[in-house]
């Protein structure tokens, strides 16, 4: 993102300040419950960023957004080098990322962030084109897990998918076609976790970089799964095999 950024919402907002991010100033409605304003001036202060209160007309260039009368203005969340994590992960034994191709809808990537983090990920890799980035709507929905988890922009998408391949990792992408069950696949290990876009799911080129391409059952005439809802199936799969846990908890 080339200009500064806004992050809205009380819980994005006050991790945005736990986690150290460049927060300015913060505006909070006229009428906000004295509870949560005590709490968050709290936090603000130990930073050092300002908080005012504003009239309610101020907030609605933020009417898109469910704000709930809070918004931090920030410097540009940066963007994790993605060269830099692939050169970290080399010499691995495990590593968990996750790949978003194309995912236009920011909803969706900040609920799969907030997910990939909740699940041990290490990394998210987008494609620098075509695809929602780090969008207010986007780190709202991630609950202010952007500022924690890496998150890295690949200018070809195959081509970064066929450098982790030669890094030695595991491709494992979701699909309604895919030829197994996504219980069945062994998540341990280097791997990283490919979600298709809304629609179109995986692109062709990159499907056929990827090692293994899983299914999730359907029942009731469902077609496909919401993307976050699959990636946030695989990553617990993943942390169930992982961790060892049983299956169902």
């Amino acid at each position: 993102m080339e200009e500064g950024t806004t992050v809205v919402g009380r819980r994005a907002v006050l991790e945005a300040l736990d986690a150290g991010a460049a927060v300015h100033k913060i505006w909070v409605q006229e009428g906000t419950s004295p509870a949560f304003l005590e709490v968050l001036k709290a936090k603000a202060r130990a930073r050092g960023v300002p908080v005012s209160v504003v009239p309610r007309a101020r907030f609605q260039p933020f009417g898109a957004f469910r704000h709930q009368g809070v918004v931090a203005f920030l410097s540009p969340i940066p963007y994790a080098d993605a060269e830099a994590l692939l050169a970290g992960a080399e010499g691995k034994a495990a590593a968990l990322w996750v790949v978003l191709d194309g995912l236009e809808d920011p909803h969706n990537v900040g609920a799969i962030i907030r997910t990939a983090a909740a699940a041990g990920a290490e990394a998210v890799i987008l494609p620098k084109h075509q695809s929602a980035g780090l969008t207010p709507a986007a780190v709202k929905a991630s609950a202010g897990a952007v500022f924690y988890l890496p998150v890295a922009r690949a200018t070809n998408l195959v081509r970064f998918a066929e450098r982790m391949k030669a890094a030695g990792f595991w491709l494992i992408g979701a699909s309604p076609d895919g030829g197994t069950d996504w219980r069945a696949a062994d998540y341990r290990g280097k791997v990283a976790l490919v979600i298709g876009g809304e629609g179109r799911g995986l692109r062709p080129l990159l499907r056929r970089r990827l090692d293994v391409v899983v299914r999730l059952p359907m029942k009731g005439g469902v077609a496909s799964l919401n993307a976050s809802v699959a990636a946030a199936l695989l990553l617990y799969e993943a942390y169930r095999q992982r961790e060892g846990a049983p299956w169902p908890p």
